[in-house]
């Protein structure tokens, strides 16, 4: 049984091959983490399952629903939270404002931003009407998670939450993703490119390498050969 299934998925951009008949299963409640050097295609493979990217051929199925011919809003509408790299916040609005962008596309049109992306990141709460582009690096990724939590989603997607987070912020998204998980039932996939805080945080991981998938297990599987084979630059 899987939440997400990706099956020989395979995708062309500007001419290029970026990935080739890649499979993946997100099973419920686990936390994939999707590794591999830059530039082998694990951002291109969010992308596709959320929409962003057209696929070339394959199959993305969410929950036994067929995705490949929604569009990304509707993606999210069934219950798909996504946190892009770069956070992709709106600097010019509000963090109240940012967080209330996602309220539009929730499954039971609700119009309240939930309690626990308070709870989970207080400092959000705290700066309401500062704008987002004055907010530090780290506060920008709380409130971009913060964003994709508003949907209230069974799945989250978050590509590499800790690139250029300091250490404590870093700890702390390690955190809130583990409660996520287990406290909440929010299945999770992530890209992730630093080693400890995936061994922490994730129960499951596949790598991808030149577009290909080449390994993949239970967490406690990633041993140090295949980290040497294909993580060490």
């Amino acid at each position: 049984m899987s939440v997400l299934a990706v099956k020989a998925l395979n995708q062309s951009y500007g001419g290029s091959h970026t990935l080739w008949d890649v499979d993946l299963t997100v099973r419920p409640g686990s936390r994939t983490c999707l590794m591999g050097r830059n530039g082998m295609g694990k951002t291109t493979l969010l992308k596709c399952i959320m929409g962003l990217l057209p696929a070339s051929s394959g199959e993305i199925a969410f929950d036994g629903a067929n995705l490949s011919k929604l569009p990304a809003e509707r993606r999210a509408r069934l219950g798909i939270g996504y946190v892009p790299q770069g956070r992709e916040i709106f600097s010019h609005l509000t963090v109240e404002e940012n967080l209330r962008i996602g309220l539009g596309i929730r499954r039971n049109g609700t119009r309240v931003i939930p309690p626990l992306v308070y709870e989970l990141f207080p400092v959000l709460k705290k700066m309401l009407r500062r704008r987002g582009g004055d907010l530090s690096g780290g506060q920008q990724q709380q409130l971009a998670i913060g964003r994709a939590l508003v949907l209230e989603p069974s799945l989250l997607i978050l590509d590499e939450p800790t690139e250029g987070i300091q250490p404590n912020i870093v700890h702390e998204i390690g955190d809130v993703i583990l409660r996520l998980n287990r406290e909440a039932g929010v299945t999770v996939l992530l890209v992730e490119q630093k080693l400890p805080f995936a061994r922490r945080v994730a129960s499951e991981f596949c790598i991808l390498e030149k577009g290909r998938g080449v390994a993949a297990g239970p967490i406690d599987a990633l041993t140090d050969d295949i980290v040497r084979a294909h993580l060490s630059v």
